[in-house]
């Protein structure tokens, strides 16, 4: 069984568990570069009932930092009468291959009793679905009524209906994009060398150290979040205004400061690189003829949901996916928050949720 890493690098504290997640064995997997993983395993967590024809599961994928516990990432969606209705649906959500809230990723114990580490192989999207399909499986789960997520998990969504249109019968994607853009592998790719530069990343094998890249983390993580959110709210939001401590530092210095400091207690720096690494792998035309042929392909509704101010995943991505992709709806969503309005605005992202699965209940009835 994976377990939480207790080390110098997301010291993760009890207050942080995430969850009462649940464990299951998906057994070796080879990964798309070719390498293998002898063992692996998938945290997840559930809500509401498998039907007797078990066609009312929900898969959500989480974004990059998200773990398996919907409610402790995304408020106000899952629950009776809630978008994610548990009354009327059975919800999953396991923890991506690669993390490290339970799933099989680089703080990992590996066949020979230590921590992967370094060793932990490249993953892609494509990976990630796989260990997806892997777990569907080993539940018993044939088919999802819909496939939905954030960022990182909008992407995967988006593969889910490339690749096995016959397992889903909707997706929704949700401020994410058909492809990695140059401007989004430049962010990230500062984000990783800030971590890398650590003097304590020590080459990714720092689980037995005093202390990890704890510093590299916090700047990578601060990089991040300016892309989370929008020039305008940072600048109504703190200006030039001064913390008002002996520090001396801005508000906005502060607020990023402990933005990193949370992410530090529960998220080890080696899965920030990996699953970074694979978000900007992504290309949904890879092997496919290009984008616009994969996303021609698709055969399943789609819902794409936009957030008019990110500047992470501008509307453009998602306009792109919505004119490719036959008969997919666009959903605009207006926010002050940018990327991050998929968290903060819960009330219009739930109306949309809803949309979503009455698209596929009707398109299921249709069928």
């Amino acid at each position: 069984m994976a377990e939480i890493l207790t080390g110098p690098t997301g010291a993760w504290l009890e207050s942080h568990e995430p969850g009462d997640r649940k464990f299951i064995e998906i057994g070796p997997m080879t990964l798309e570069n070719g390498e293998a993983l002898e063992r692996v395993t998938i945290a997840y967590q559930s809500w509401g009932a498998l039907n007797e024809n078990k066609s009312n599961a929900i898969l959500v994928n989480h974004a990059l930092t998200g773990w398996s516990d919907v409610p402790g990432w995304w408020p106000s969606m899952v629950g009776p009468g809630l978008p994610f209705d548990t009354d009327k649906y059975f919800i999953l959500c396991p923890n991506v291959i690669g993390g490290c809230q339970g799933s099989t990723g680089p703080s990992s114990i590996a066949p020979d009793g230590k921590r992967y580490g370094s060793r932990f192989p490249a993953l892609t999207i494509r990976d990630m679905v796989a260990a997806e399909v892997a777990f569907s499986d080993a539940l018993g789960i044939s088919s999802y009524l819909l496939a939905v997520g954030p960022s990182l998990g909008g992407m995967r969504s988006l593969e889910w209906a490339v690749q096995l249109p016959d397992r889903v019968g909707a997706i929704c994607t949700i401020g994410s994009s058909a492809v990695a853009t140059g401007d989004q592998i430049g962010t990230a790719s500062i984000q990783i060398r800030a971590i890398k530069s650590d003097p304590n990343f020590s080459n990714g094998n720092y689980y037995e150290q005093e202390r990890g890249p704890q510093e590299g983390m916090g700047i990578a993580r601060r990089i991040a979040h300016l892309t989370y959110r929008t020039e305008a709210e940072m600048d109504v939001r703190f200006g030039r205004e001064l913390q008002g401590d002996e520090t001396g530092r801005y508000a906005v210095e502060s607020y990023l400061d402990h933005q990193a400091a949370k992410l530090a207690q529960r998220f080890d720096a080696n899965t920030y690189i990996s699953l970074t690494e694979a978000m900007n792998s992504h290309d949904i035309g890879r092997g496919r003829r290009g984008v616009a042929a994969a996303l021609a392909s698709i055969s399943i509704p789609v819902v794409v949901v936009s957030i008019d101010t990110d500047r992470l995943f501008p509307a453009r991505l998602q306009s792109e996916i919505a004119e490719l992709v036959p008969g997919a709806q666009l959903e605009v969503i207006s926010s002050p928050f940018g990327h991050d309005g998929f968290l903060v605005e819960v009330e219009a992202v739930g109306e949309v949720i809803r949309r979503a699965l009455a698209f596929s209940e009707g398109a299921t009835k249709g069928n």
